[in-house]
């Protein structure tokens, strides 16, 4: 049997191919039959580069239809894919690049100048572009090629694609996962939610992570059902396409975004059976307002880059109720244990670190074997970093509610991580380029909270003796080098950073002395 993905999809594209696959913001639409001869199309075009085996094809492109065929014919053809943030700048592609020295680079035309130039400075092949509005040379090429392809056989345990996330300390890591890996997500997540034939995704989130291009993608795919494609969250498009929707997914500023429209209420979401809210904690406030208004209850899950979904509140009733602030159990097959800084486990209500295994759980990171070694216990489980309970108790303005011993709250990251506006956001970074400025002498990157992000990322600068910064000059200097969202909102001009006795710079209290911002 070939475990490649693709293969997967195609058993379930449905028997009508001249269906509607996917319905695009601006009117057009594309039927099972285009996403199989435009696969077919870039596959060969793929194939006939004559790449090595593994090859990865980096991509940092707008979203389309178009960009999500690319993905599928990576996979279809039996190489690596792997995304890229349209919001990353020269520095961080250059990281990228020289570290998974892709075979295939595909960009927006506009930045092709200085794409090419890191990409052939790093021995990449082949540069191509892609265009949102379905131009560049990608498609020019691919377009003379055959338009039938016989997917390339492929193992469960096989790279589909890397995934580049991080940690406190370093540059980024590559995370490392399989045909396997995704498929069985994909698999239980079609089971666990119900999805159905029937269904029609309100597709708005970039496809550059885990949320936009695996999980929901994935499950219109798997399920044969219809996407409405839009590049973003926009509210007239929202007012327009959620009548005809049955399954929405986005990031918590979605949800407070959509409850800012008065024109949004139940009618307009007379067809929806499913909203799903993950990548940032959901404010319990949200979660009651959105029920409160619309009658739907938003489910809340939770997982990683390097695992794809791991919990998630229940679809079906008959399991247990969605309960606000809480990610809700395991999927089936998957298994989550929370424990103590000496691996005990910790007991229902109590705090402890989040470890989890499971064959969604990824192959490990990208030539980095000594780091994948310390992430896994010496029993094969993955240590997260992040830091929840089993059980406790959820409070709230309506007061203290206990929550059920087989439910997952995540208290918090130990790895200082920030998630702003679904987008994971690691200080040392951050850090590592202001530190380099002119007259800083050193800095502390955090977040504080935010009512529409989540979070917001916040920079506490030391200066040089005898120098003056601007809070301006820092940020707008930031704006050129790293990508929008990891920029902090403001940047603090203090003369010295709290440590402790360890010389270690105490983040939390700086996170308490600025949470009110």
């Amino acid at each position: 049997m070939n475990a490649n993905l693709f293969a997967l999809f195609e058993t379930r594209f449905p028997a009508d191919r001249t269906a509607c696959c996917i319905e695009t913001h601006d009117g057009l639409y594309y039927s099972w039959d285009d996403l199989d001869r435009a696969t077919a199309k870039l596959a060969n075009l793929l194939t006939g580069l004559g790449l090595p085996e593994g090859a990865r094809v980096a991509v940092q492109v707008e979203k389309s239809p178009e960009a999500l065929f690319l993905y599928l014919a990576t996979l279809r053809a039996g190489y690596v894919y792997l995304p890229l943030n349209t919001a990353y700048q020269e520095a961080e592609i250059d990281y990228f690049v020289g570290n998974a020295e892709p075979s295939v680079v595909v960009c927006s035309s506009k930045n092709f100048a200085w794409v090419s130039k890191v990409a052939f400075r790093h021995g990449t092949s082949y540069v191509f572009t892609l265009d949102e509005d379905r131009s560049g040379s990608l498609l020019s090429r691919a377009a003379a090629r055959p338009d039938t392809f016989e997917t390339v056989p492929r193992a469960d345990g096989d790279l589909a694609a890397i995934l580049y996330t991080s940690g406190t300390t370093g540059r980024s890591k590559g995370a490392m996962l399989t045909h396997g890996n995704l498929a069985s997500n994909a698999q239980t997540l079609h089971e666990y939610w119900g999805w159905r034939s029937d269904d029609v995704l309100l597709h708005m989130l970039p496809i550059f992570h885990v949320h936009g291009l695996f999980v929901a993608s994935h499950g219109a795919l798997l399920a044969g059902a219809k996407m409405i494609w839009a590049p973003r969250l926009d509210m007239a498009q929202v007012l327009k396409f959620l009548p005809r929707s049955t399954v929405m997914m986005g990031v918590p500023t979605y949800y407070v975004r959509m409850l800012q429209e008065s024109r949004f209420d139940d009618d307009t979401c007379r067809r929806m059976r499913l909203f799903v809210s993950g990548s940032a904690p959901l404010l319990l406030e949200t979660f009651e307002e959105f029920r409160k208004r619309t009658g739907h209850t938003i489910l809340e899950r939770y997982g990683m880059s390097e695992t794809v979904m791991l919990v998630s509140n229940p679809y079906d009733s008959a399991l247990g109720e969605r309960i606000g602030g809480t990610v809700g159990m395991p999927l089936p097959g998957v298994s989550v244990r929370v424990v103590d800084g000496e691996g005990k486990p910790s007991a229902i209500g109590e705090i402890g670190n989040i470890e989890v295994r499971g064959p969604n759980v990824f192959k490990g990171y990208w030539r980095m074997p000594e780091k994948t070694r310390e992430e896994f216990t010496a029993d094969g489980w993955f240590k997260t970093g992040d830091v929840g309970r089993y059980g406790g108790a959820i409070v709230s303005q309506a007061g203290e509610r206990a929550v059920p011993g087989n439910y997952v709250t995540i208290v918090g990251r130990s790895k200082d991580l920030i998630i702003s506006g679904g987008y994971n956001v690691y200080p040392k970074e951050i850090e590592s380029f202001i530190d380099e400025m002119p007259g800083v002498a050193e800095s502390a990157v955090i977040g504080v909270p935010h009512a529409d992000f989540g979070e917001a990322v916040v920079a506490v600068v030391v200066k040089k003796p005898g120098v003056e910064l601007d809070e301006g000059e820092l940020i707008g200097t930031l704006k050129g080098r790293i990508a929008n969202f990891k920029v902090p909102k403001r940047v603090h001009v203090v003369d010295e950073l709290p440590r402790n006795t360890m010389g270690k710079v105490q983040k939390n209290v700086l996170r308490q002395q600025f949470a009110a911002l």
